[in-house]
């Protein structure tokens, strides 16, 4: 198995790290086989991930050989530790280096298993599969930011149906609605939910709710000016 580099990006403000090919990545790219088709899911560790990877998996892979697929992981910035007494967080800064390094290697251990999962399901479907990790606390400003950088076009983010509900009603603020309302035209974003794409039924809703605004806007405007023209009636009725 050939070594994998870590690479680092920083971004201006300092607000995110970006890390292609980390070394934990637990497989590789043949170089054997052509490339055809490339695909980015955003993964965490909630169920809605999982089931936007096998949705992938089952339903735009048709290739395995032929398919790349890039598992996008945003985790956040380690400002605290735990505290060595035992009690609650500390500011990093106030406790040795040492004790750092611990914990990142803890949280490092704990995201090796996590993301060992969805790479045994890119694995048994035979897809080869690699991982962008990105240290940020704005999980979804920091995938944004990724698709024109990386030239994303096919990106899929998992929901569930709570998160659903507040994107159909245009009152969410989760990472799905906004990756899906700001991100660049050149990537198509796909929203999965219940293990079922369900970018349609948003586009729906989303439409019957700028419709009833639309005619609760006229509505409003047509009594507005019966009341106008009420007025008129009674101010020149001598």
């Amino acid at each position: 198995m050939s070594e994998i580099v870590e690479e680092e990006e920083e971004e201006e403000d300092n607000s995110s790290q970006l890390y292609l090919n980390d070394a934990f990545t637990m497989a590789t790219i043949s170089e054997e086989n052509e490339v055809e088709d490339t695909f980015y899911v955003a993964v965490g560790k909630s169920k809605s991930s999982f089931q936007a990877l096998s949705w992938t998996l089952n339903n735009l892979v048709i290739t395995p050989s032929s398919t790349l697929l890039y598992l996008i992981h945003v985790f956040p910035q380690i400002n605290h530790i735990p505290n060595p007494l035992g009690v609650g967080m500390v500011p990093k800064d106030q406790v040795s280096d040492d004790q750092v390094e611990s914990y990142v290697a803890q949280e490092r251990g704990k995201r090796r298993e996590l993301l060992h999962n969805f790479i045994q399901s890119c694995s048994a479907s035979k897809v080869q599969v690699d991982t962008i990790l990105i240290e940020s606390d704005f999980i979804a400003k920091a995938i944004i930011d990724l698709i024109p950088i990386l030239q994303i076009q096919n990106l899929v983010i998992g929901a569930n149906n709570s998160q659903l509900r507040k994107i159909r009603s245009r009152k969410g603020n989760g990472i799905a609605d906004q990756v899906l309302q700001n991100a660049p035209e050149i990537c198509k974003v796909r929203i999965i939910c219940d293990g079922k794409e369900v970018n349609e039924q948003i586009a729906r809703c989303i439409a019957n709710t700028n419709a009833n605004a639309n005619d609760t806007s006229k509505s409003k405007k047509k009594d507005q000016k019966n009341e106008v023209s009420s007025l008129s009636c009674v101010c020149f009725n001598f």
